[in-house]
């Protein structure tokens, strides 16, 4: 079996790019057949392993179970990791997400470049059809990677391949809650897969050779996809609505924490095919941004409370506000606008708010009125800093200069407002 191992470790490349790697134990038959199988080949596959272990306090052997694993270490010469489940009431949910933060603390803290785990192709199974059975996307139901970028490296899963009728560790804990039916995860290996395999003896196999199919199906679209840019929205509505369904599904592959819901994304759909500036918080502190010629989604939630709300302006020198550096009476090297003001008169330089006006080529209009007829996207507007004088306004910085700066030409009380973005 542990020549079996190595073949499918090499011809996989599991471990190609990797020389430190920390394997997940919890001290069941999975994890340690994985460390047996990763001790027998590490010097084949020029790996130095450690092992990191969660103990969740849950089962009386849960102790018992730490102190093998520390002797196991010790005997063998490699470093242990262990942390402690803090909650007394536990979720199958949260102690997952607390294992994991361990796992990558730990990678990120020791510098391990790939994290280990036992998952096998039962396990796989059972994922693909816990996700159908959830209602999960299409593209979710090729189930669990063999590889996936993870923390600082990547998460590894070298038994996918073997079942776990296959995996035989010499010494493992039961772990008597994998008998509960109180967990899904339970009930579908204990109850419904084997009913299932009483209609079709292969309904595993099925399950499995359905996972590949959808990973192959995935990606033959992103290779013939490949050459779009999602983001160009012009592009995005050539598209036809099934490729356009892809794409945004492909897009959203790369927020693996950002999980919406069928309605969700059918509501993200329909705003980049029919709205033109857009900005919605989607969930998690993740927003959608969109404008006339792009849209992304992004974890940096819009904010202005680091911003100035205003400046001002009221002597000769060069200031900084926003995104630009302003110089009052003072040329500025490599400006991007000059500003006709009064000399006499404070400058204030401030972001919009409701109800602002400006004059251009004779014609006064609402702020926002300006901003759609010249397709100013969402986010610039936002960052959009007012000059203003006496309560009117002068200009934009960097995008337009009012009729009254203009009309200021002949004005012996003139000066010049320089006005340049920051690098």
């Amino acid at each position: 079996m542990k020549k079996t191992f190595l073949k499918v470790a090499q011809d996989g490349h599991f471990f190609d790019k990797h020389q430190n790697i920390l394997v997940a134990v919890s001290g069941g038959n999975d994890s340690m057949a994985l460390l047996e199988y990763l001790l027998a080949t590490k010097d084949s596959l020029g790996l130095t392993l450690g092992i990191a272990h969660v103990n969740h306090k849950q089962r009386l052997e849960s102790d018992d179970e730490e102190k093998y694993l520390k002797e196991f270490a010790n005997q063998h010469g490699i470093p242990i990791y262990i942390d402690y489940y803090p909650d007394a009431v536990f979720s199958e949910k949260k102690a997952r997400d607390f294992r994991y933060r361990f796992f990558e603390n730990i990678m990120q803290e020791e510098a391990y470049t790939g994290l280990v785990t036992a998952h096998h192709a039962d396990d796989q199974a059972e994922t693909i059809l816990m996700r159908f059975l959830r209602g999960s996307r299409m593209r979710y139901l090729s189930g669990i990677k063999a590889v996936q970028d993870f923390g600082p490296g990547q998460l590894i899963r070298p038994l996918l391949s073997f079942k776990k009728s296959e995996l035989k560790a010499s010494f493992y804990f039961e772990d008597a809650s994998n008998q509960e039916d109180s967990y899904f995860r339970n009930r579908i290996r204990n109850n419904y897969l084997p009913q299932l395999r009483e209609e079709n003896p292969q309904f595993s196999d099925y399950l499995l050779d359905f996972g590949q199919e959808m990973t192959q199906l995935f990606q033959a679209l992103q290779d013939l996809t490949q050459n779009l840019d999602v983001n160009d929205l012009s592009l995005f509505r050539q598209q036809s609505s099934a490729v356009q369904n892809f794409l945004l599904q492909n897009y959203l592959a790369n927020f693996p924490d950002l999980q919406l819901s069928k309605s969700q994304f059918a509501e993200v759909l329909t705003v980049l095919q029919t709205k033109a500036n857009y900005e919605q918080k989607l969930k998690d502190d993740y927003f959608l941004r969109k404008d006339y010629q792009k849209f992304t989604i992004s974890k940096i939630q819009p904010k202005t409370d680091d911003m100035k709300e205003e400046f001002v302006i009221d002597s000769e020198g060069i200031f900084e506000f926003g995104n630009c550096i302003f110089s009052f009476d003072k040329k500025l090297a490599g400006a991007n606008q000059i500003l006709l003001v009064q000399k006499n008169s404070p400058i204030l330089l401030r972001y919009r708010k409701n109800g602002d006006r400006l004059t251009l080529n004779g014609i006064d209009k609402k702020l926002s009125r300006y901003f759609i007829d010249n397709k100013i996207p969402a986010e610039i507007r936002r960052k959009t800093i007012i000059i203003e004088q006496k309560e009117k306004i002068f200009g934009l910085a960097n995008l337009a200069t009012s009729d009254l700066s203009k009309s200021l030409k002949d004005d012996i009380m003139k000066t010049k407002l320089y006005i340049k973005m920051k690098e």
